[in-house]
């Protein structure tokens, strides 16, 4: 929670500077937002997918991903008063665990992903407070997966994979300039296939209940 409040204020503090040397409009047709985000993931596997298993694990086993906090910048357009489209860049690393008999804190070392997101977003008109809802698709990109150090000789890849995800949220405006705080909560829908590999040889292959929790809060500009 520090590291997400730290986060926040500096998105705050730069998105502040910007608004200054800009005029700003609550009526403008574009709007970026500078945000602390939480990516927190599931990760178990999908037990109803196929499974290769060469004697390495057994019903006592599962996956999971660690959370992280990242920055994350958003920006969005209005092509009518209470419709807009957004789209969010942010990359976030994270790493795999294997629970059970044998377990393995790092299954996978590192995965840097990359969740490229478009969402259609409706604003509802409830005065000063600003609420929003909406849905999207959005493709996952898996970067420089390495194989877990627990698990010595075994070497990890992630299929890039598409989904769908459902956001809520809401723009507070602070001033008549543009400038407002945004919360934002996105559920992503997302199951992509992990394949690991021993001597070149796949000895597992599963698919994943990844469908994190995406959760944001910062700064607005609208111009």
């Amino acid at each position: 929670m520090k590291k997400f409040a730290l986060t926040a204020a500096a998105a705050a503090a730069a998105l502040a500077v910007t608004g200054t040397a800009h005029a700003g409009s609550s009526e403008g047709k574009i709007q970026v937002k500078v945000l602390a985000t939480a990516v927190l993931p599931d990760g178990k596997i999908d037990f109803n997918k196929s499974v290769i298993n060469a004697g390495i694990l057994n019903g006592t086993n599962d996956t999971r991903a660690n959370d992280n906090v990242v920055p994350t910048v958003a920006i969005e357009y209005f092509f009518m008063d209470n419709f807009s489209v957004e789209t969010i860049c942010c990359l976030t690393g994270h790493h795999v665990s294997l629970t059970g008999t044998p377990s393995a804190e790092h299954l996978i070392d590192h995965v840097l992903v990359l969740p490229a997101t478009l969402t259609i977003k409706a604003h509802l008109p409830l005065g000063v407070v600003k609420p929003y809802i909406g849905a999207g698709i959005t493709e996952f990109f898996f970067l420089g997966e390495r194989g877990g150090s627990d698990i010595p000789g075994i070497d990890a890849k992630l299929d890039n994979t598409f989904g769908g995800v459902v956001q809520a949220g809401v723009d507070i405006p602070v001033n008549e300039n543009g400038m407002s705080v945004s919360l934002d909560a996105k559920r992503y829908f997302v199951r992509p296939r992990s394949h690991f590999y021993s001597g070149g040889v796949e000895v597992i292959s599963a698919e994943h209940k990844l469908d994190p929790w995406v959760l944001s809060a910062g700064v607005a500009y609208r111009f």
